[in-house]
């Protein structure tokens, strides 16, 4: 019997609803019964978690425990967070459910490893950068992370916030920039670490990107279906 997802989301919505369609659209299944139950709570009104990570703003993880729990009430066997940033606050959420939560940067650094990449540049929010999620996880599998600096990462936070405002043109002018330039100092691949980031910017075969969102979607269906294999450290 499949496994019932919970996705906490809400941040943003299009992340969200992003992270629902590629469950579906990579789920093997011939007819409805075959795809997997999710169960996804779109609470928009969790704070801004950049804001929060820089003493800015409202702490978001009273929030993000109130979604795990509402899921893990609603029947979920097993959670993910749909977004980069709020994994900075995913011992929270872990302590306040009994059903496991998958990690989208650790799932990313599994990935990298499987695929034999050794150098990774990284466009996130300036809170995920900050947080060192991906940084860390990368790190476990001796794979280096480059990182725009302090003048491409404010253009990198002017297109991410263009995406959530629906300016998917500037979004994707200023991430592709940064991209670029990152591939310029040794990046064998890019890792969108920031959910919005792939709504604009697509792989090819000179410029290689990696989006965690498929990664976890993959994650969660091998989850759902029993299927989860895993590389050692």
């Amino acid at each position: 019997m499949k496994k019932v997802v919970g996705i906490i989301g809400g941040m943003g919505p299009l992340a969200t609803v992003d992270l629902m369609n590629k469950i579906i659209q990579r789920t093997p299944a011939s007819k409805d019964q075959d795809h997997i139950h999710v169960i996804a709570d779109n609470y928009t009104q969790i704070p801004d978690r950049t804001t929060a990570i820089l003493g800015k703003g409202a702490n978001p993880a009273p929030y993000i425990e109130q979604s795990a729990r509402r899921l893990e009430e609603a029947g979920a066997d097993f959670l993910v967070i749909a977004c980069n940033t709020a994994h900075f606050f995913y011992k929270s959420a872990d302590h306040a459910v009994s059903i496991p939560i998958l990690h989208m940067p650790k799932e990313t650094a599994v990935f990298l490893k499987k695929n034999n990449i050794n150098k990774a540049g990284l466009l996130a929010t300036s809170g995920t950068l900050n947080t060192k999620l991906y940084q860390r996880s990368c790190e476990s599998y001796n794979i280096e992370v480059l990182e725009p600096d302090s003048k491409m990462q404010e253009a990198v936070m002017q297109g991410i916030y263009a995406i959530k405002g629906g300016d998917l043109e500037k979004g994707h002018q200023n991430l592709l920039a940064a991209a670029k330039k990152l591939l310029q100092e040794g990046a064998e691949a890019i890792i969108a670490g920031c959910t919005e980031i792939p709504l604009v910017l697509t792989s090819s075969s000179n410029m290689p990107i990696i989006d965690p969102t498929e990664i976890l979607a993959d994650m969660v269906i091998e989850t759902s279906l029993g299927l989860e294999e895993r590389v050692q450290a």
